[in-house]
């Protein structure tokens, strides 16, 4: 029987696909860690206390990053390169959601509806975050080799979400909330596609590393298909609402430092 529990633990006990789930996550925290920085440092004067925690945002990420290379490395493994039809950040920025990376790397600062469109599509991205880290806390809390990671990456994307909220909240107050609807509509739309191709990537890549039989992989792609069909139809609101979080302030204070990946 096919479970999200079953197909994680098969892809953990063997080291390929295990080098390659790790390769592809490290590289995507990664990239989002350097989105983060850039960003804190190209904030509008008139948004400047938001740099404090785009900055915290980011240095989680950066975190994560460190996280799964250092879970490679305690097997001896090296990271892999990623596939490109796997990279879930440039394919959302190929559909023209959230900042561009060529704007970013520019030194001009950026306006206050780039740095809307920057929450807006954090809040959607750090949802999808937040429900995969809860599907792993609830299967993997205890793993002996990946719980402690999944514990600290889960509980920095609820803070993560929590923020995102939060903030958009306070920017709807000061007269954003048009934009913000809009951009949210945008992205989640654009995002459940990009979600739907990349698992199907991934599970290909999974599939030719552990042998699957054509019917375990068919089936796992149906799956994947369903998924999507489900959030265009109406699973895609979950991730517009906005929601006073239940923790005020969730990303103040100082960056928490990766711990070394061991017994949970």
């Amino acid at each position: 029987m096919l479970s999200a529990r079953s197909l994680f633990q098969e892809i953990v006990d063997h080291d390929d696909s295990f080098q390659l789930f790790c390769s592809i996550a490290a590289s995507g925290e990664s990239q989002g860690g350097w989105e983060n920085a850039r960003i804190a440092a190209l904030v509008p004067d008139g948004m400047r206390a938001l740099a404090p925690k785009i900055t915290r945002h980011g240095a989680d990420e950066d975190k994560h990053g460190r996280i799964f290379r250092a879970l490679l490395s305690k097997r001896g493994l090296p990271a892999v390169p990623v596939p490109p039809e796997t990279d879930y950040t440039m394919l959302l920025e190929r559909r023209g959601i959230g900042l561009a990376h060529d704007k970013l790397r520019r030194e001009e600062p950026l306006s206050e509806e780039d740095i809307v469109v920057y929450l807006a599509h954090s809040r959607v991205t750090e949802q999808r975050a937040a429900e995969q880290m809860v599907m792993l806390l609830r299967h993997f809390a205890a793993h002996p080799e990946v719980g402690k990671a999944v514990k600290v990456i889960s509980r920095d994307e609820d803070d993560h979400l929590a923020y995102c909220h939060e903030e958009l909240l306070r920017l709807a107050r000061q007269g954003h909330g048009r934009t913000i609807q809009r951009v949210l509509r945008e992205s989640a739309l654009a995002e459940i596609a990009v979600y739907r191709d990349v698992s199907l990537a991934v599970m290909d890549h999974m599939g030719r590393l552990l042998r699957w039989p054509a019917p375990k992989a068919a089936a796992l792609a149906a799956g994947i298909r369903g998924v999507y069909a489900y959030e265009r139809f109406s699973g895609w609101h979950r991730m517009v609402r906005l929601r006073p979080p239940a923790r005020t302030n969730p990303l103040g204070g100082r960056p928490v430092t990766a711990p070394a990946p061991g017994p949970a």
